[in-house]
């Protein structure tokens, strides 16, 4: 059994093309050609257990790989892997690896599921100080008559410092534009064996009792870089709402991370990267909230004065998606959570060593007296004080939501669906009037605020009725009991 570290980075095949012409990789690489036959139960055992299960053949060689992957990985992986070479195209499941153990009799059912075919070009790269093993991967994945295209970069340390793996991928990058990866391939054969795909939610954070806070935090920050960089690559490839919101969504979530670990993280690269999240999540902010105006529009004169602006906002969505700026932004997040700075910054004021349960408790009361305090009278308040409750209350939720690994016991789960099924209440609700504020904003920014179909739309919103909603649910959270207390 072996651990690796591996930096994963995402291409075209015009840019792989490019990246082999430049003068980076000096020398001639290694080339291999390999098939890769990946298998699991019928129900996807496997997988759901985070496990791979694969035969690759090279040549006249066949070597079995069952590779355990990290949860909290994006870009960088660790995990650990068992090999074995083999004579024949059947797996050997015995007792040195965990698939036996873990799967019982249901063993007895595994059987191909997908393919991966992949011309590997392979170097050996000294880099600050470091030994790294650079694969160059192109080929596809294939499910019946489905093919999915790969073209990634690979950087593997194999001795030294793991910060020379994102010095290379600096360079790499100015030679040739890359992405940071968060999908092994077996994802990507998993994913095509499935339905396709329109978005990504968020996935749960894997915390677990004995870690520390600082531990926490580059979970939930490699969680949140995950799910914004698998719905961008389906913004970029098409345009789409769904992938927009959840990408959005991932925005929040991870400004949210840097709020709610304000007491243990900080340094002027903290501050840099938070405004740089910021401008990001503006950029795709106009192009969401006129997804939302033509959802409400339900009138095809209105609809269409509308659409001019959406297609243009989405053109801006591409370009910004597109730029050096936010390559450099998802790269840049990756190394400085992988690294230390942030914990030995002078602006923090936590025991490095304080347990994450800890942490989560303090973070939660403190965002839970946020929205008490100001969400007492939405009634009455402006716009402002209840957007300013919506975000506190979002902060809240995402707490809630990272931390629900750590709060687990029986006792706990029942009072944690109760707060969370309560706050969710007073979020449907602050959303539903932000809407109609946003709205208001946005159809007086087109000229048309005047326009009789949409006062009519502005009308429908039932305002009133929303905010008499939205005290009652703020009245049943405040009440529900705190799934973190005893």
């Amino acid at each position: 059994m072996a651990d690796e570290i591996e930096l994963k980075l995402e291409l075209t095949p015009d840019a792989a093309n490019a990246f082999e012409a430049s003068s980076l990789m000096l020398g001639e690489p290694q080339r291999a050609e390999h098939i890769s036959v990946y298998f699991d139960t019928p129900d996807h055992a496997l997988n759901a257990r985070g496990l791979a299960l694969r035969i690759r053949r090279s040549g006249r060689k066949r070597l079995q790989t069952v590779k355990v992957s990290s949860a909290c990985a994006a870009g960088l992986f660790t995990r650990s892997e068992w090999e074995r070479a083999l004579r024949s195209d059947k797996p050997i499941l015995d007792d040195t690896t965990p698939i036996r153990a873990l799967l019982g009799d249901a063993v007895d059912t595994i059987a191909p599921v997908f393919e991966v075919r992949i011309t590997r070009h392979k170097w050996l790269v000294s880099e600050g100080g470091a030994m790294i093993e650079l694969v160059l991967d192109r080929g596809e994945a294939l499910v019946g008559d489905r093919k999915s295209p790969i073209c990634e970069i690979e950087l593997e340390l194999k001795e030294g410092d793991p910060v020379a793996l994102f010095g290379l991928a600096r360079r790499i990058g100015m030679v040739v534009p890359v992405r940071l990866g968060v999908q092994t391939k077996s994802e990507r054969g998993y994913r095509l064996a499935g339905p396709v795909a329109t978005m990504f939610k968020a996935e749960p954070v894997a915390l677990s009792g004995d870690m520390t806070a600082d531990q926490a935090f580059r979970h939930i920050v490699y969680n949140c870089v995950r799910q914004f960089r698998l719905n961008e690559a389906l913004l970029l490839a098409d345009r789409n709402a769904a992938a927009l919101h959840q990408a959005r969504v991932a925005l929040r979530r991870l400004r949210s991370a840097f709020s709610i670990f304000k007491p243990l993280v900080g340094g002027d690269t903290k501050t840099r990267l938070s405004g740089e999240l910021r401008w990001l999540s503006s950029q795709l902010g106009d192009a969401r909230n006129l997804d939302v105006l033509l959802e409400l529009a339900t009138t095809s004169a209105l609809h269409d004065r509308i659409v001019t602006a959406h297609e243009a906002a989405y053109v801006r969505v591409g370009d910004v998606l597109a730029s050096s700026r936010v390559r450099s932004l998802l790269l840049d997040l990756a190394e400085w959570t992988a690294g230390d700075d942030w914990l030995n910054a002078p602006d923090t004021g936590v025991d490095h060593d304080q347990s994450a349960r800890e942490f989560a408790i303090a973070a939660l009361s403190r965002f839970r007296r946020k929205v008490k305090k100001h969400g007492r009278d939405l009634v009455h308040a402006d716009d402002a004080t209840r957007h300013e409750t919506r975000k506190d209350a979002k902060k809240l939720r995402y707490a809630a939501e990272f931390f629900a690994g750590l709060f687990d016991h029986e006792s706990e789960k029942p009072r944690y669906r109760n707060f969370m099924g309560s706050l969710e209440g007073l979020l449907h609700q602050l959303g539903q009037l932000n809407d109609l504020a946003t709205a208001s904003c946005l159809l007086a920014e087109l000229g048309i605020a005047d326009d009789p179909e949409a006062v009519k739309l502005l009308a429908r919103g039932r305002k009133k009725t929303s905010l008499n909603a939205a005290a009652g649910s703020y009245d049943a959270l405040i009440e529900a009991k705190r799934f973190w207390r005893a």
